[in-house]
């Protein structure tokens, strides 16, 4: 297979996800959809067809085929990692005040949407179910580090660890995976009218959380970006994948591992970054600037990064 079908392949995966995202950005611009639509659709999404979606894809999948201790491990440690190289770099380039958001929007990414999204159209059901395990590891991680991060630079204000840990354990997607994992391993079926009910509810989840991601950007937001913006966004979307995909090829990880890994750890800053920075008093500005700028640098640097892969023949 020549460069360019490798290229064109790669399109074929990436371009219908981001073209969803700038197909919200649309609806936005022509009033299509308000800001009260975005919020409601944002909710069903996490509280409803999401967990629908994570747990559909795990009961249906072989767990002996995407169950894989050694791909959680390494995600889990590869996350510390760039958790802290993004940390490093802060104490040395950025001021105190801004730290915390600094180093969760450098290394917190989307994995519940767009890496979802692309692992679903690269690898199919495997993508949805080894990815909605990875999930809960994604969870756990980002909220636990990001809470670590936030709360060293938070002035003024007490941290209510009790809360945000209540907050984890009652999260829709850890739920929906501490639920799936048992039901899949005993083997339980459910009904079929029951199976293809959340079918149909689970298959709103991509599409409308992409809708909202590109609703929610804010194109002033971008061009207004300064230079803290910019760099986390370049630690997010070049070098923690750079780095992390590099360290899983080289321990041994390859064909569609490594592309998953690949999808999550290149995936851009979550849009939940936002919500935890504004509720523990941070500059929710900086924090929407890397937001936006992430999401619209990913249409390109995740396309690059699936074809210099593909034609390295590594995924």
């Amino acid at each position: 297979m020549g460069l360019l079908e490798v290229f064109l392949g790669t399109l074929e995966v990436t371009l219908p996800v981001f073209a969803m995202v700038f197909v919200g950005l649309g609806l936005k611009r022509f009033g299509w959809i308000d800001q009260a639509f975005i919020s409601t659709a944002s909710q069903l999404v996490f509280k409803g067809t999401m967990p629908a979606l994570v747990f559909l894809s795990i009961i249906k999948a072989d767990l002996d085929a995407t169950l894989n201790p050694r791909l959680l491990g390494f995600f889990a440690l590869a996350t510390l990692g760039s958790f802290l190289l993004s940390w490093g770099w802060a104490l040395l380039r950025v001021p105190y005040e801004e730290r915390g958001v600094y180093v969760q929007g450098a290394f917190r990414g989307n994995g519940g949407i767009v890496a979802l999204a692309l692992a679903a159209g690269m690898y199919g059901d495997y993508g949805l179910s080894a990815g909605g395990l990875l999930l809960g590891v994604v969870i756990l991680a980002y909220n636990a580090l990001s809470v670590i991060a936030l709360a060293s630079y938070q002035e003024g204000q007490r941290t209510d660890w009790r809360s945000i840990a209540v907050n984890i354990a009652r999260n829709p997607l850890i739920l929906a995976v501490v639920v799936a994992v048992p039901v899949a391993a005993l083997g339980l079926g459910l009904p079929g009218w029951l199976m293809t009910t959340g079918e149909y509810f689970a298959s709103l989840t991509l599409p409308l959380a992409l809708i909202c991601i590109g609703a929610t950007l804010s194109l002033g937001a971008i061009r207004s970006s300064g230079r803290l913006a910019t760099g986390a966004s370049l630690m997010k979307m070049v070098t923690v994948p750079v780095l992390a995909t590099a360290a899983a090829w080289l321990v041994g990880f390859e064909g569609r591992e490594l592309g998953l890994l690949f999808l999550f750890f290149a995936s851009p800053t979550a849009a939940a970054s936002f919500v935890m920075v504004k509720a523990m008093g941070g500059n929710a500005t900086l924090a929407a600037n890397i937001i936006a700028l992430t999401t619209l640098m990913a249409s390109l640097t995740i396309t690059l990064g699936v074809f210099g892969l593909k034609a390295a023949g590594l995924i």
